[in-house]
């Protein structure tokens, strides 16, 4: 079968799509429809796929690893759909290992470790949760000993004038009065993402072994 005999069938199966959005939706992935799916690459076939599991407008939509096989423009152009979903108050549920497609189409992250649910939270909340990496420049050498004694904060690296540390949102009041005591050169301060959290997690012993 080609990929517009297929689609043709599915329709038919449950009784009808919308044709004007299936096309459109062939039209924005750049669907090849008039070949066989058994000769379409795995970027094709994965465009096939996104296709039938969007022409039908379904309340909730379950994709494992959706942007497999797809090239960075259509990657951007699945997170775009999958926004516009979440947006007409439809639910998808997203399994993923891109850590970086998660954390810009998701409101809440669920993270599996060994099977079961390691941590669910939203994904601003779990950034806060989250260390911040800081790298502070001074204009003379300093003591990056005072940083390590401030609540929460862990000092990664330091070498004369620049100190690199990681400290968790609530401690970076304490962090930049720190450095105000001395004159700062530049100061950078980065968010975790969301494949540090996943790291953290994994890392930590599980409770009970």
């Amino acid at each position: 079968m080609t990929a517009r005999e297929q689609l043709d069938s599915l329709a038919r199966l449950r009784g009808g799509v919308d044709a004007a959005l299936r096309d459109q939706l062939c039209e924005r992935f750049g669907v090849v429809l008039d070949r066989p799916i058994r000769q379409l690459s795995k970027g094709n076939r994965q465009k096939v796929g996104l296709v039938q599991a969007f022409m039908h407008r379904p309340e909730l939509v379950v994709l494992d690893e959706p942007s497999s096989g797809l090239d960075p423009l259509l990657q951007a152009e699945l997170r775009s759909l999958l926004r516009e979903t979440a947006a007409d108050g439809r639910t998808v549920f997203l399994s993923s290992h891109s850590l970086d497609e998660v954390q810009h189409v998701a409101e809440r992250v669920g993270i599996i470790r060994n099977g079961r649910l390691a941590d669910v939270d939203a994904v601003e909340r779990l950034r806060e949760r989250a260390l911040r990496h800081v790298t502070i420049v001074f204009a003379e050498p300093v003591d990056a000993s005072r940083f390590a004694a401030l609540d929460g904060v862990r000092v990664d690296n330091a070498d004369g004038k620049v100190v690199h540390l990681s400290a968790p949102e609530a401690a970076m009041d304490a962090v930049v009065k720190e450095a105000a005591a001395r004159r700062v050169v530049d100061l950078v301060s980065q968010p975790a993402d969301l494949e540090e959290i996943f790291l953290e997690l994994y890392e930590e012993p599980e409770s009970g072994s």
